[in-house]
């Protein structure tokens, strides 16, 4: 019988779909993949709700409706100062991971290198591969995960089409500083490439920091294509609703590559989100206050267990370097391994950083979700305690 494509074929399955099975086979608490455990704002519910039993059902427009486009435009206008056409300019899609699959097969040709960072989403390499890219990785270092010259400087070159950048960076939890962005900015200008910027967290930045899109500096807004993502912006990451920001030669093509994936997004879930971006301020601002709280009490558990907590400056996540405790537990193995026995030992169930990396791995390193209620937090601390005691 002959086999299925190559490419996609060669991957196995998802590191979050083996922690997830293995946590509900050891009944533990999994604070692995990364969603929020809450109802999202109710206010966004009932306009999604009134949309589907009072609005229109049929097929929306391929680019998106034009009050969640003007949304998009408006939103970029309120918190970043950018000027976006929404008409030629904004594009939805069925999600942030359908923007980076349209985003990627509509601007790389076969032969074309993709400067892509490690640690990554696990999706990026498939997409970049399967469209015929050339991957070159830059990678980044626990505890900062700082970009360097020296890193760029290995992995451009004048092939180079395109730069694949998550900002803030979710495996990392990371929130790369104006120098950094800068660096980027330099290379990707001086090799004449394009920045495909994966934005999703740009609403979950802490410690009173602000998120910097790399579109926004000198230079860049002809080459950028900003990715946001409801789900994140409005903790529904079921809902699958994402949007693309270009200029009109860079969203052309992918577009082209959009009405041949999902075509287009369901029109209720457009209005609320529409509705959602327009809230007032105080709703984003509340929105990353509550998380670092809740980043602060998960990381406060986890050192008092033995953990050595990495800074966090934004998304759902916590790192932990694991060789204290695991010394101190008198564990021997490498972080996949770490997170395998974590959950049938601890109940509790992490991811292993060195998934998100393809090759130099470091083995130390595991990633907590802290997206969750506060009892789901504290319960997977206790059990921590309960079981190899205090730090």
């Amino acid at each position: 019988m002959k086999s299925g494509n190559a490419v996609l074929s060669s991957y196995g399955t998802t590191i979050f779909e083996v922690m997830s099975r293995l946590s509900d086979e050891h009944k533990a608490i999994n604070l692995g993949q990364g969603f929020p455990d809450e109802r999202g704002p109710a206010d966004v519910l009932e306009v999604a709700a009134k949309g589907l039993l009072e609005g229109w059902n049929q097929y929306p427009p391929m680019m998106g409706t034009p009050d969640l486009r003007q949304a998009v435009a408006a939103h970029s206008k309120r918190f970043y100062g950018l000027e976006v056409d929404w008409k030629s300019e904004v594009m939805v899609t069925s999600g942030a991971t359908e923007a980076l699959a349209a985003c990627l097969f509509g601007l790389i040709e076969p032969g074309d290198e993709v400067v892509l960072f490690q640690p990554m989403y696990d999706s990026y390499l498939p997409i970049v591969r399967r469209a015929g890219g050339v991957p070159r990785f830059v990678n980044l270092r626990a505890p900062d995960w700082t970009i360097t010259r020296e890193g760029l400087e290995a992995a451009f070159s004048p092939r180079t089409k395109l730069v694949l950048i998550n900002d803030p960076l979710n495996p990392a939890a990371k929130a790369f500083s104006r120098a950094e962005l800068e660096l980027v900015a330099e290379y990707v200008q001086r090799f004449d490439a394009f920045a495909v910027c994966d934005e999703v967290y740009e609403h979950l930045v802490f410690d009173g920091a602000a998120h910097i899109p790399l579109m926004t500096l000198p230079g860049m807004r002809e080459r950028c294509l900003k990715i946001g993502s409801a789900g994140k912006t409005f903790s529904l990451t079921g809902w699958k609703v994402g949007y693309v920001t270009a200029a009109p030669t860079l969203l052309q093509p992918v577009a082209k590559a959009h009405q041949f994936l999902t075509f287009t997004t369901p029109p209720n879930l457009q209005a609320a989100v529409a509705y959602g971006l327009a809230k007032d301020t105080s709703y984003f601002e509340a929105l990353a206050g509550g998380l670092q709280a809740k980043r602060d009490r998960l990381s406060a558990g986890l050192r008092a267990v033995g953990f050595e907590v990495l800074p966090s400056a934004a998304t759902y996540f916590v790192v932990a370097d694991i060789r204290s405790f695991a010394a101190r537990a008198g564990f021997e193995g490498d972080d996949q391994a770490f997170c395998r026995w974590l959950t049938a030992e601890g109940g509790v169930t992490a991811i292993p950083v060195s998934a998100f990396f393809v090759e130099d791995a470091p083995t130390n390193c595991i990633r907590f979700c802290f997206s969750k209620k506060d009892e789901v937090l504290d319960a997977a601390v206790e059990r921590l305690r309960a079981r190899f005691g205090a730090a």
